[in-house]
């Protein structure tokens, strides 16, 4: 198999099976976002992916999915192992390790009697009528007898629930609800919601590290999340819960632990859509946002742009040869590589700064999810590639978020403003620099290049020339500073490179017997 971009060659090593073979099949039609959904090391004969299987679009804020667990190291929120489905939620993190973060804002479709709390309200799901593809994820709730349709566009999602015949049919929104929770009920993090009128609620949710989240709290994320949410019926109840307790008809309420919920009649087959736009930013941001993206509720429509959205981020890339699985592994996996790094910036570039203050992006979008170690060897080479445009706003976002943190360092994990320390080495580093030898530079080269030479001087192998007790670390560091060396070259600063260069030979230093 070849993959093709235009002025770029790479070569793959698949099996070559003839001209013309699929030809009629688009690339984005062999996207599977089944693949990687577990977090069960060995289910199935699979690996352990910590994907999600929900609606996306590319890099977009919104990553639409269902939720079968809270608790525990899940940080996808969905695994294929699991039995039941406990609501919908609007954003996920995708194939990270440690316990994730997000999930918030999770939407369950009910019947029958009132069952707030997510374990009582959840439903048994089967494979079998589960579909995921690009922009698109449908499941049947088989406790309830609805089926769930999402799909998801850069900065809002729409759902779209098939009741059967009921007196109670129900939408349960679940505010307070935030995957990597460190108990069941939150104590530090609060939530707001207003009844707007009678299709309509707004507000926002404090999210704190006290409470969990990023390494169950040790990734020290902090965020708010304002959201904008319409409904396609007029509410004929309506009310909100704080742990047991249902206050119905109250028309605004502040709580630690707090849902809305919204009763409907249904006849068999209604169709109950709930479109809603996100901001880390206002609600004006995310009222903005839904009006922009998702303005009526024309569900087949959003799917349709959206998808249309992978087929044109994938237009620039051609394969030939392979099996069917082969061509449909590497549409997946060039699509998980069109996740992250998210854009948080709303419509009209406002995006949260480091010191908790709102900015305006000025020829760049403000992105979040910088797994520094994880991607800088792997998918932002490719992305340099694909997409420089990305690669050219994550290094402004770097900058930005050193300076405007005040550390004035390059982060090395990165998620929502957090400086959460996980993992080795300056990643930061080799990628601005990559980004730089490469073309890449439409940002502020010289202070990309303070940060760099900041963040070598403060993480490194130091006067002795190696890391004690860390092969792993030496040998990041060691790379850090040819990167370092590398970018001093090209910017003719002779005396920063010799000094660079000479530190990067650390590697010598290591010696296996």
């Amino acid at each position: 198999m070849a993959l093709k971009k235009t002025g770029v060659l790479l070569a793959l090593c698949f099996a070559f099976r003839g001209a013309g073979w699929a030809a009629e099949k688009q690339l984005v039609d062999c996207i599977n976002p089944m693949i990687g959904a577990i977090t069960l090391s060995g289910y199935g004969g699979h690996g352990l992916g910590k994907t999600f299987p929900g609606a996306a679009t590319p890099f977009g804020m919104i990553q639409l999915s269902p939720d079968t667990i809270t608790g525990g190291d899940n940080g996808p929120g969905y695994s294929h192992h699991h039995e039941t489905i406990e609501g919908f939620s609007f954003t996920h993190m995708s194939g990270i390790g440690w316990y994730g973060d997000l999930g918030n804002f999770q939407v369950m479709p009910t019947t029958g009697p009132r069952q707030f709390d997510r374990d009582q309200a959840k439903s048994p799901y089967s494979h079998d009528r589960e579909q995921a593809s690009a922009a698109y994820y449908r499941v049947d709730l088989l406790r309830y007898g609805i089926t769930a349709e999402l799909t998801a566009a850069p900065r809002a999602g729409i759902i779209r629930f098939t009741f059967p015949q009921s007196q109670t049919s129900r939408i349960q929104i679940d505010l307070g609800r935030r995957i990597g929770q460190k108990e069941r009920w939150l104590s530090h993090s609060r939530q707001v919601v207003r009844v707007v009128d009678d299709r309509t609620i707004e507000g926002f949710m404090v999210c704190s590290d006290k409470d969990g989240g990023w390494g169950r709290g040790a990734g020290r994320v902090n965020y708010t999340q304002h959201f904008c949410a319409v409904f396609s019926k007029p509410f004929q109840t309506f009310g909100v819960w704080d742990k047991d307790r249902v206050f119905e008809g109250l028309r605004a309420y502040e709580g630690t632990n707090t849902g809305f919920f919204a009763e409907f009649t249904t006849a068999q087959d209604d169709s109950v859509l709930v479109r809603a736009g996100f901001s880390y930013v206002s609600v004006e941001g995310a009222r903005a946002n839904l009006a922009h993206d998702i303005p009526e509720f024309d569900f087949d429509g959003v799917r349709a742009h959206s998808r249309g959205l992978w087929a044109d981020a994938l237009q620039g890339v051609n394969c030939e040869g392979g099996t069917d699985d082969d061509r449909e592994i590497f549409a997946t996996a060039l699509y998980h590589c069109m996740i992250d790094p998210r854009s948080v910036s709303d419509i009209d570039g406002n995006y949260m700064g480091a010191d908790g203050k709102p900015h305006r992006a000025q020829g760049f979008v403000y992105r979040t999810i910088f797994s520094g170690w994880d991607v800088f060897r792997s998918q932002f080479p490719l992305l340099t590639l694909i997409r420089p445009d990305v690669v050219n706003d994550e290094v402004n976002s770097l900058v930005q978020l050193a300076q405007l943190s005040g550390r004035n360092y390059l982060e090395r994990w990165e998620l929502l403003n957090a400086y959460s320390g996980c993992m080795i080495g300056n990643p930061a580093v080799s990628v601005i620099v990559d980004a730089y030898e490469k073309g890449i530079r439409k940002y502020d080269v010289e202070e990309a290049y303070r940060q760099c030479k900041n963040t070598v001087e403060r993480f490194g192998n130091g006067p002795a020339g190696f890391t004690p007790n860390s092969l792993s670390m030496t040998l990041e560091y060691a790379y850090s500073d040819w990167c370092m060396g590398r970018f001093a070259e090209s910017l003719k600063k002779e005396t920063d490179a010799a000094e660079y260069y000479r530190r990067s030979m650390a590697y010598t230093n290591l010696w296996c017997p």
